[in-house]
C-alpha cells in the first residue's frame, strides 16, 4: 500500500519547527505518510493561487498545524479555505501541548483540534484519507512530491 499524501499548513512565522518534527514524524514507517508539500514563502504570493491549490487538491489530505497565532495567519487561513473548497480532507492538530493555540479563521466553528501523538496522529491521518476517485474533474494525481 502506498503512502498517503499529506499536505502540511502551518504559520510559518511561529510554527516552522512544529513543521520539521512532522516530516521526522513522516519518515516513521508505521504511521504511512509522507509529506507531499506544504505552505512556504513562496505561497504568500500564490494564496490562493493555482500552484497551492493543484498541490492541496493532489494531496490525499491536509494537516493544520495550529500554534499560537494560528488565527493571525492569512496563508493557513487562505490554505485551509482551498482544502475546504477543493473538498480535501483536513484535520487541526493541536501544535503545542503547554500552549493555548488557535485555529485558522477560515477553520469551522464546530471544528475542534486533535492533539499531537502517534495514535491520534496515525488514526487521523487514516480517517483523513481520500480515496483516488474522489479527485476532481480534470486533477491528475502525481507520483512524484510536490
Amino acid at each position: 500500500m502506498s503512502k498517503i499524501r499529506i499536505f502540511v499548513s502551518f504559520d510559518l512565522d511561529h510554527d516552522g519547527d512544529l513543521c520539521d518534527l512532522l516530516l521526522e514524524q513522516s519518515e516513521n514507517a508505521s504511521l504511512g505518510f509522507e509529506v507531499s508539500g506544504r505552505s512556504n514563502a513562496r505561497s504568500v504570493k500564490d494564496v490562493p493561487g493555482k500552484e497551492v491549490r493543484r498541490r492541496i487538491a493532489q494531496a490525499d489530505g491536509v494537516i493544520v498545524i495550529c500554534g499560537e497565532h494560528t488565527e493571525d495567519s492569512p496563508r493557513v487561513s487562505a490554505e485551509l479555505r482551498i482544502a475546504q473548497e477543493e473538498q480535501t480532507p483536513y484535520f487541526l492538530l493541536w501544535g503545542r501541548r503547554e500552549r493555548m493555540c488557535t485555529k485558522p479563521v477560515s477553520a469551522k466553528r464546530h471544528e475542534g483540534m486533535y492533539s499531537w501523538t502517534w495514535e491520534i496522529l496515525r488514526s487521523q491521518i487514516l480517517s483523513a484519507r481520500r480515496t483516488p476517485t474522489a479527485l476532481p474533474p480534470g486533477i491528475v494525481r502525481s507520483t512524484r512530491g510536490a
